[in-house]
């Protein structure tokens, strides 16, 4: 009796086999995870405003945190020049940059805010076009505040990603808690 081996048509088809289970199980376990990378961002926001309220208070630092379109950024108030200005030197607080197709929504006492896709500083177009229209200094302030007396202000941040329309959110409420909220938890 002569040994049978496998025909190059049963190799293909075990091949075709295990690649459609490969990939129902990489897209099943995409799936069941599609909410990690909003969800993940949404803590990560959430730990750096509570860590930063914490410092400003114990470090008497009045810090302040501006939000755009794609990312955010910590500012940090100079009382002698009178100014914002970037936090450089420090990575926990080093501006971010969301991941492609992921963006913010802000709402602070309840009205939509509209964000830019660049950071507002006195260097900028629209500062300039302020500072012309105003025949005057610009002014910056970030959307937020995190004061060294321990304050907050109050704001609801959405993170959202258009290819599903899943969203995770972030609220400071007046109390100064710092929430994350599921957008489908809220839905129901």
């Amino acid at each position: 009796v002569r040994p049978r081996g496998f025909t190059l048509i049963e190799v293909l088809v075990v091949v075709v086999i295990v690649g459609i289970i490969s990939a129902v199980v990489l897209l099943s376990a995409n799936l069941v995870d599609n909410d990690g990378g909003l969800k993940q961002e949404a803590r990560r926001m959430a730990s750096l405003i509570e860590l930063s309220s914490d410092e400003a208070l114990l470090q008497g630092r009045d810090l302040g945190l501006e939000f755009m379109t794609n990312g955010y950024r910590f500012v940090e108030f100079d009382p002698y020049l009178d100014q914002w200005h970037e936090i450089t030197g420090d990575k926990l607080r080093e501006p971010r940059h969301l991941p492609p197709g992921i963006r913010l929504e802000l709402a602070i006492e309840d009205r939509r805010v509209l964000l830019k896709d660049d950071p507002m500083t006195t260097g900028s177009k629209d500062a300039r076009k302020t500072e012309r229209a105003n025949d005057r200094e610009p002014s910056y302030a970030p959307h937020a505040l995190l004061m060294s007396s321990g304050e907050i202000t109050p704001f609801d941040l959405a993170i959202l990603r258009d290819a599903d329309r899943r969203e995770f959110s972030v609220r400071v409420t007046p109390a100064g808690n710092v929430e994350v909220h599921d957008g489908a938890d809220d839905e129901r």
